[in-house]
């Protein structure tokens, strides 16, 4: 199957159930496994489960197969192997956890133009994903940003 209808299906799947944050990767020259990694995110343990099956109908429905799924009896992380591509479902603290993106985040893919409001991220090679605002400065270290709050102004005694 021709893997640009197996991505648009994928993606079109995840939209439908309304994943977040939807990210294509070209892992062609990473490893030869699979040739697409799709991760986004869901809210709920609910909508992971609904997300993996929507994804598993919807290659079905295309002629495709589905190899396998892991992690539904939880539903923080679903996995969907359908061969050429691996789509991972996770909740956002758990994609933050584990930033695949930094693994896989090297050849991002185009998707379809879509209006801005529900255009899926995409990320350059030489972005990286940072979900504690953490910035790496040219020296190379880490630092986290915080943001603090004005101070409280004195309370009047009544």
């Amino acid at each position: 199957m021709d893997i640009t209808k197996l991505q648009r299906a994928v993606v079109d799947a995840l939209e439908d159930v309304k994943a977040q944050d939807i990210q294509v990767f070209n892992t062609t020259h990473l490893t030869s496994l699979f040739d697409r990694v799709i991760i986004c995110s869901a809210t709920s343990n609910r909508q992971t489960r609904s997300l993996a099956n929507s994804v598993c109908e919807k290659v079905k429905s295309i002629g495709g197969e589905v190899i396998a799924t892991e992690g539904e009896d939880t539903g923080e992380w679903v996995l969907v192997d359908i061969g050429d591509i691996v789509i991972h479902i996770m909740q956002p603290a758990i994609r933050a956890y584990y930033r695949l993106e930094e693994v896989w985040g090297g050849k991002p893919v185009r998707l379809k133009l879509l209006p801005e409001s529900t255009r899926p991220a995409v990320v350059s090679s030489d972005t990286k994903f940072d979900p504690m605002a953490m910035r790496e400065e040219s020296t190379g270290r880490r630092e986290v940003t915080r943001t603090t709050r004005p101070p409280r102004s004195p309370r009047s005694t009544r």
